[in-house]
């Protein structure tokens, strides 16, 4: 317990450099939200806001492989932004990170979020309370999308400037729906497919998209976490994680 009363435990990420108070039970930040971060391409002085921030784990290891950038975070659940407050201040971030309150599913929350260079995303991966069985109350939040999937992209298009991208990560089945809600308000939109083993077949997509951008589609080449035998990690995947190496979209 902290002083607050909540049950959490502190976890340290990219590699031990950064570290984070989350949620013993319910959602926790994992696998997906470190390749999020590996995947923001952010340059130097630009703004990057992430839509559903959590406890912040995005925001810190996006932060951390981005130095010259900075960074929002939109989050509608009070314990949640809290505790990523207190990460943020935590990890010596607060110069670069802010985060607010805010629910993707309200029209208000992105009137004084326009204009960022880039957003970053890891929408719950469903829409249809019918094909998740039972949810922890805890996850509930984190797993349901009430704006659906194409609110969650209309938003994030929403809060960027023309030029700028999108990013988020999702379940790979989801794939035509994201490129459905994309539409023709974005191109140049990449797709990194993400495999548990190089001979399985993808779970996770990264998707990258820009602004009013009329460039044709890309699939890039696939990243798989693991190999048959091998360590946890497979050294590419691993490099990843630790912040060693990026996710680019070149």
């Amino acid at each position: 317990m902290d002083e607050t009363g909540q049950a959490v435990t502190c976890d340290r990420i990219l590699g031990g450099r950064a570290t984070i108070l989350q949620p013993a039970k319910g959602y926790r930040a994992g696998l997906d939200a470190a390749l999020l971060a590996a995947a923001c391409d952010a340059a130097p002085g630009e703004r990057v806001l992430e839509a559903g921030c959590g406890v912040g784990a995005v925001l810190l290891a996006a932060a951390l492989r981005r130095p010259g950038a900075r960074f929002v975070g939109l989050e509608r659940d009070p314990e949640a932004l809290d505790l990523a407050r207190r990460n943020i201040a935590a990890n010596g971030l607060a110069e670069r990170i802010t985060a607010r309150l805010g629910d993707v599913g309200e029209a208000e929350a992105g009137e004084a979020l326009e204009g960022f260079d880039a957003a970053l995303a890891n929408p719950p991966f469903f829409d249809d309370p019918a094909a998740l069985r039972g949810p922890h109350p805890a996850k509930r939040a984190a797993w349901m999308a009430d704006a659906g999937l194409a609110g969650w992209v209309a938003f994030l298009l929403g809060a960027v400037r023309e030029g700028g991208s999108i990013t988020l990560i999702h379940r790979a089945e989801r794939l035509a729906d994201v490129l459905a809600a994309l539409g023709p308000k974005a191109g140049a939109v990449r797709v990194r497919p993400i495999h548990p083993f190089a001979d399985a077949p993808a779970k996770r997509l990264l998707v990258r998209a820009v602004k009013a951008s009329r460039t044709p589609l890309q699939i890039l080449p696939p990243l798989a976490l693991h190999e048959r035998g091998g360590a946890k990690h497979a050294p590419e995947a691993e490099a990843v994680l630790r912040g060693d190496a990026d996710l680019p979209w070149t």
